[in-house]
C-alpha cells in the first residue's frame, strides 16, 4: 500500500519521490532492513528495565483474543522511509525474517524522517521460538560490535571498506562488498556517503556498514539510491 501522504518530490529538491504516482494503490514492492533492540516483556515488565504501562501482548492475534499472551518480545526494524513511509504503509507491511523463513509480526511506525530517508518500525511477537531467536542474535551482536570497531578503526582511511547485507529484488540475503568514495557533510554532525558497493532494487533500507566509524553498528545510514555516475548513496546520519 502506498500512502496518500507520500510527497511529490524529495525535500528541498525537484527529484521525484518514489511511488508518489502509486498513492492509495496496492502494489507489491520489497525493501531491506535490520533488526535492532530486542527486548522481552512479561506482565508488563521489561527484563532488567522495570515496568511499562501495558501488561499484554499487542500483536494482531492477541488484540483480537480474549486471552492475550502476557509474555511477548518487542524489537525494531530499521529501513528507509521510501520503503515504509508512515503508519498507513506499516499496517500493510509483512516482515520476512532470516530469509530463509517467513515471519510476519505486527508492524507500526515509531519514527520517520523523510529528509534523511530513515524509518524505525516498532514490532512485536509472542511467538516464543521467534522471540528467543531474535533476542539471542541481538545479545550476540551487542557483545561483538565493539571488538569489530577496535579491529577496523585504524584501517578506515586507507581501505574505506564498506559492505551491505540486503535482499535485492525481494530475494534471499546477499552480501555486497566495496568502498565508500565521498563523505558529504550535511551539517555539523550529519553526513551521507557515496560508494561502489553493488545494490539492486529491493536493497533500499539495508544498513550500510562503514567499518571503522564509531557509529557503524547503529542504523543511522541506510542504502537510499543510485546516482547517474554509477555510484550508490546512503541516507543521512550522524557520523
Amino acid at each position: 500500500m502506498s500512502s496518500p501522504r507520500r510527497p511529490k518530490f524529495w525535500p528541498k529538491t525537484t527529484q521525484p519521490y518514489p511511488f508518489y504516482n502509486m498513492r492509495e494503490r496496492r502494489n507489491l514492492r520489497t525493501g531491506s532492513g535490520s533488526v535492532r533492540d530486542v527486548n522481552k516483556f512479561q506482565d508488563g515488565v521489561r527484563q532488567d528495565k522495570g515496568r511499562i504501562a501495558y501488561t499484554k501482548c499487542w500483536c494482531r492475534k492477541c488484540e483480537g483474543s480474549n486471552s492475550p499472551s502476557n509474555v511477548w518480545w518487542e524489537f525494531q526494524v530499521h529501513t528507509a522511509t521510501q520503503v515504509v513511509f508512515d503508519d498507513i504503509e506499516a499496517d500493510h507491511t509483512t516482515l520476512r525474517l532470516f530469509y530463509d523463513r517467513d515471519g510476519s509480526p505486527v508492524v507500526s511506525v515509531r519514527y520517520v524522517n523523510i529528509e534523511h530517508d530513515r524509518c524505525e518500525l516498532n514490532c512485536v511477537t509472542c511467538d516464543e521460538t521467534l522471540g528467543n531467536k531474535l533476542m539471542g542474535m541481538w545479545k550476540h551482536f551487542e557483545k561483538v560490535w565493539d571488538k569489530v570497531w577496535d579491529k577496523y578503526i585504524y584501517s578506515r582511511p586507507p581501505h574505506k571498506f564498506l559492505f551491505i547485507v540486503s535482499h535485492p529484488h525481494g530475494c534471499s540475503k546477499q552480501v555486497s562488498v566495496g568502498q565508500w568514495k565521498d563523505r558529504l557533510k550535511v551539517d555539523d554532525c550529519r553526513s551521507q556517503f557515496t560508494y561502489t558497493t553493488c545494490t539492486c532494487p529491493g536493497s533500499s533500507g539495508a544498513y550500510v556498514n562503514y567499518l571503522g566509524f564509531s557509529n557503524w553498528t547503529w542504523p543511522e545510514l541506510v542504502h537510499s539510491g543510485s546516482l547517474k555516475s554509477g555510484l550508490n548513496y546512503s541516507g543521512v546520519g550522524i557520523v
